[in-house]
């Protein structure tokens, strides 16, 4: 004999809380996956993403290309023309970033002044290429009407997929690379690979 209450007029108002509860939370689900400031994936919802690309690559033997751009000189902005300023330069830097990406591709916000591009389906040369446009995309960007005087530039760390990789892995790597960057100077780009195992060079000799 079944317990479950069919249509009882008491359970009704219980129905509805339950329904709006779950609504909520899904609200508040898919608020976590943006940044509040830019609008653009969180630093996990974008980690969950590039796992997801990583399966699809391992699945279809396409690679695909993470990149990792810092804004330049952010304390000197910051020093400048104050955390509001700064915080506008972010915001314009992830619309304008959104603007030429493809709608494949999928950005987020990683750090305080730094963002996460995935590119499906690219190689490294043409991931070079890919940010290379978007480079100077953003030096289109009039730049004075936030930061008078002063142009805002980005530097990059370019990686790629390796075999059996995990995404937190992939993610440090191109912020090794975006490190890397930055120390050439501003507005450079640095590309890293993960090393290949000695013992798969060997397996090739063989």
């Amino acid at each position: 004999m079944s317990t479950e209450c069919q249509g009882c007029p008491a359970c009704e108002p219980l129905r509805a809380q339950l329904a709006d509860k779950d609504r909520q939370i899904a609200a508040l689900s898919e608020k976590m996956r943006h940044d509040v400031l830019t609008g653009v994936h969180t630093r996990r919802s974008l980690t969950e993403l590039v796992d997801d690309e990583l399966l699809r690559s391992s699945r279809t033997g396409q690679p695909f290309c993470f990149a990792v751009i810092g804004i330049d000189g952010m304390e000197e902005i910051i020093a400048q023309f104050g955390h509001a300023t700064g915080d506008t330069v972010r915001q314009a830097m992830a619309r304008e970033s959104c603007l030429l990406l493809r709608t494949l591709d999928r950005f987020g916000r990683i750090g305080d002044d730094t963002f996460g591009i995935i590119l499906p389906v690219t190689w490294l040369h043409q991931g070079v290429l890919a940010i290379n446009r978007l480079n100077a995309f953003v030096a289109g960007f009039d730049w004075n009407t936030v930061t008078p005087g002063r142009a805002v530039t980005f530097s990059t760390g370019l990686t790629t997929n390796a075999p059996a990789e995990k995404a937190d892995s992939m993610i440090e790597r191109g912020l090794k690379a975006l490190a890397e960057a930055k120390a050439a100077g501003p507005n450079n780009l640095q590309t890293l690979e993960q090393e290949l195992p000695a013992s798969l060079f060997a397996a090739m000799d063989d």
